[in-house]
């Protein structure tokens, strides 16, 4: 009886086990997942992107038709995910049935489909319609990016005149140097900034008009490389805007001690010509350079120290040769001997003035020193002493506007040096109708030289150079106002020769 009801119970389970196992595979049957991958917006079909589930299951990759299929999953509800590189990845739900296919469809956005483009530029200079702008400026702006994507820019300048279109590319800072721009021209300019990503985005048109050919009064020189040029600018800009500096000769050839004449618009200057220094003319804004001497030069004590000047209203110039004065017509005709000093004595500066029809002319030995300065007439008889008998250095030679006045310099410590070092020069005014001499007190540091000193062109100020006594510093121009409580003012850095016109 015991074995029999045994049996009983060994098949009782069996047949409960067996009825367990269909229900659990009936409940956990298999069906198929189908889908296809493309780009939002234009549908294209992406390829290799991957796919796979949660729960998990076979990760497949896409096709060429952005298709892919996975075989015998099990029945349930599934989250797929599609994921590709510089692609957002996406999720879509999807649910399975036994011997069934389910099938889903991704659009994929890029990655940057979130990113934001760079702000439009603000053009910060020049301001939009500024007149009288250097042909060398910075072209500055601001724009930012609010996902801290790097910028590039690129600016479109455009002359007014002549339609002529410059563009700088691939620009990573917000500021851009533009030289060699054209005299009295107004100028359009734009810029674009990209990210790379977004589209690029513009700023506003701006105008400038450069600076024309009766702007800038001051004439001045500077060393550039082993050359020294001539440069011009304006007393009415500031540190920053560099004065509406611009440069006038080329850096190519030495030029130096630039002189305006008014009437003719015309700016003589000298220029190292082979193993001579020749007399040249030129327009105020650096065109049309001429030659004016050919057989006998510009020579003389030192070519540094060496002055000419205009004559007659811009029809001649004077200049020295050794110990004779000539003139010359202003296109290089009519060379003729006007004075000569004695012999072994060097003319190095003159000026004149038409109000009285004199010549104011400085003259010294071979060392630059037992110097002279006197008033001669055109005749070249000479007419009054303005400075003699002194030891050490005298220059800077110029008329008042009358001609009764005299400017010049004079190294008071009376040092005599083959080298020509002055140690303390300073700033006299002769007064023809007092026979004087008065200082200019113009507050200069110890230590230091006023130099080249000239008459401001309604005689109410004087400019003139400053440098150290070494030497070697720096040279700076500036102008000082008289009968004024103003200090001197320093309105060109680095700078020598000056001329006001």
């Amino acid at each position: 009886m015991k074995v029999f009801l045994k049996v009983i119970l060994s098949v009782y389970l069996t047949v409960g086990l067996h009825s367990c196992s269909e229900d659990t595979l009936n409940e956990n049957g298999e069906g198929t997942l189908t889908g296809t991958v493309v780009k939002k917006g234009d549908n294209t079909p992406l390829e290799d992107v991957k796919i796979s589930t949660s729960p998990a299951s076979t990760t497949v990759f896409t096709d060429e038709n952005g298709f892919f299929i996975i075989n015998s999953i099990n029945t349930g509800e599934y989250s797929v995910q599609a994921e590709k590189d510089d692609y957002l990845f996406s999720f879509e739900a999807a649910n399975i049935s036994d011997g069934q296919a389910s099938n889903v469809v991704f659009e994929l956005d890029v990655s940057t489909a979130n990113n934001r483009p760079p702000t439009i530029p603000e053009l910060i200079a020049p301001q939009d319609n500024t007149d009288g702008v250097s042909l060398d400026l910075n072209l500055i702006w601001s724009s930012t990016d609010p996902d801290d994507d790097p910028i590039s820019y690129f600016v479109e300048l455009r002359n007014s005149s002549n339609e002529e279109v410059l563009l700088f590319e691939n620009i990573e800072d917000t500021i851009y140097n533009v030289n060699n721009l054209k005299v009295g021209e107004t100028y359009f300019w734009q810029v674009t900034a990209t990210d790379d990503i977004n589209p690029p985005v513009s700023s506003i048109i701006s105008s400038f008009k450069t600076i024309d050919d009766t702007f800038n009064r001051f004439f001045y020189v500077r060393k550039v490389g082993s050359n020294n040029v001539i440069f011009s600018g304006s007393d009415e800009g500031d540190e920053e805007s560099d004065n509406f500096e611009f440069q006038l000769t080329d850096f190519n050839k030495n030029s130096f001690r630039p002189r305006k004449n008014s009437t003719n618009n015309k700016i003589a200057f000298l220029q190292t010509d082979g193993s001579e220094t020749h007399l040249y003319t030129m327009n105020s804004n650096g065109t049309d350079v001429s030659k004016i001497t050919s057989t006998i030069p510009i020579a003389g004590f030192r070519s540094d120290e060496l002055d000419f000047t205009w004559h007659q209203n811009g029809q001649r110039l004077y200049y020295p040769y050794l110990n004779k004065l000539y003139s010359i017509t202003a296109d290089g005709t009519g060379n003729n001997l006007v004075y000569q000093a004695a012999e072994g004595t060097f003319i190095t500066e003159i000026d004149t003035n038409n109000f009285n029809n004199s010549i104011l002319i400085k003259t010294n030995n071979s060392e630059g020193y037992e110097a002279r300065i006197i008033v001669i007439t055109s005749a070249g008889s000479e007419e009054l002493v303005v400075a003699e008998g002194y030891s050490g250095a005298l220059g800077g030679v110029s008329f008042s506007i009358d001609g009764s006045k005299v400017l010049y310099t004079r190294d008071i410590s009376g040092s005599e040096n083959q080298e020509y070092r002055q140690l303390d020069t300073r700033i006299f005014e002769y007064d023809s109708t007092t026979n004087l001499s008065v200082e200019i007190n113009t507050f200069k540091p110890e230590g230091s030289n006023d130099l080249d000193v000239k008459y401001s062109p309604d005689n109410g100020s004087i400019i003139y150079m400053n440098t150290s006594n070494d030497g070697l510093s720096q040279k700076n121009i500036y102008k000082y106002v008289f009968n004024s409580e103003l200090d001197r003012e320093l309105i060109f850095s680095n700078a020598f020769m000056p001329d006001w016109e």
